[in-house]
């Protein structure tokens, strides 16, 4: 299966950039010249200037690899960095050894790299960070989805780090869960906060069609009467929020109830205080979809990059 990566260049210039202490810019596209490398200064001080590296990035953990395109870009990008100002750009190559999304066990080589020396290991902490931190997002989103079956949908939310929403995204795609909203203009999630200020639920409904039409609109509810306001008001999603697992099973049927009469389609999402073990009995109430801070906020898996010969 093939993922579509969104635009990585800028994330992958500053990921760089914190560690060689240069602007961005000059990674992406400007001054950087030969003299990046040297920003490394344990590596330029201890590696031959014309030594050559080639390895291997071992997951030292089981679970879903996701991450190798970013990988591959981190070192691409400071090899042409490291190339201009005149000089040509050393020869940087990663070959991956597993697909995108594939589940490996421990041990498992997952992609080759070879090139400079003091370009591979000047980059190697970017990139392993990039493998790490994805792959432990693919894992949980995997791992969550999995035990929803195919009946419940399991969807991250907008608690990622900050700059890394796009990439954190990506990866709960590569593990198989699904993408909530992107950001705060793709749709409209009505919370207890903006009903206050609304007027409440129904109130807010309509200025949500007037301001925002066309756009999916989610209504929080706390109660099953909430609920019930919610779907008969026009919302298209009702967020069962906090709910217990009977509490879902009555406000699931209460919506189905209310979408009957209008002879329309409300989906119905449960979200706050779900955890791993729930999800049967969140799937068993009948709600549509869940969605979790627990993937794009998983912890990383581990992975290392082995030299198996040097130049």
């Amino acid at each position: 299966m093939t993922f579509e990566l969104p635009p990585i260049d800028g994330l992958v210039a500053l990921a760089l950039a914190e560690d060689l202490g240069v602007p961005a810019e000059d990674l992406r596209g400007g001054t950087a010249g030969a003299d990046v490398l040297a920003r490394d200064v344990t590596t330029s001080a201890v590696v031959e200037e014309g030594a050559s590296f080639a390895g291997v990035i071992v997951a030292r953990s089981g679970g879903v690899v996701c991450g190798l395109p970013v990988a591959e870009r981190v070192w691409t990008m400071l090899a042409a960095a490291a190339g201009r100002a005149g000089a040509a750009a050393p020869a940087m190559e990663v070959f991956s050894l597993v697909a995108e999304g594939a589940e490996v066990d421990p041990g498992t080589a997952v992609a080759e790299v070879e090139g400079p020396a003091r370009v591979v290991l000047a980059g190697e902490r970017t990139a392993l960070n990039a493998i790490m931190t994805l792959s432990g997002i693919a894992t949980q989103a995997r791992r969550w989805q999995r035990r929803a079956g195919d009946a419940l949908a399991v969807l991250d939310t907008r608690k990622t780090l900050p700059g890394l929403r796009t990439l954190s995204k990506y990866a709960v795609r590569v593990g198989g869960a699904h993408n909530h909203r992107a950001g705060l203009y793709d749709m409209v999630l009505v919370k207890d906060n903006h009903i206050r200020h609304a007027g409440g639920i129904t109130r807010a409904v309509e200025r949500a069609r007037e301001a925002a039409p066309g756009l999916t609109v989610e209504i929080e509810a706390d109660s099953v009467a909430q609920a019930r306001e919610a779907a008969r008001a026009g919302a298209d999603i009702v967020l069962l929020d906090n709910m217990s697992d009977e509490m879902l099973r009555a406000a699931v049927d209460a919506v189905r109830e209310i979408a009957r009469e209008v002879g329309r389609t409300v989906l119905t999402e449960a979200s706050g205080r779900i955890e791993y073990e729930r999800l049967g009995g969140v799937r068993n109430a009948g709600v549509d979809r869940v969605s979790t801070s627990a993937l794009t906020l998983a912890p990383p898996l581990d992975f290392g990059l082995d030299e198996v010969s040097a130049g």
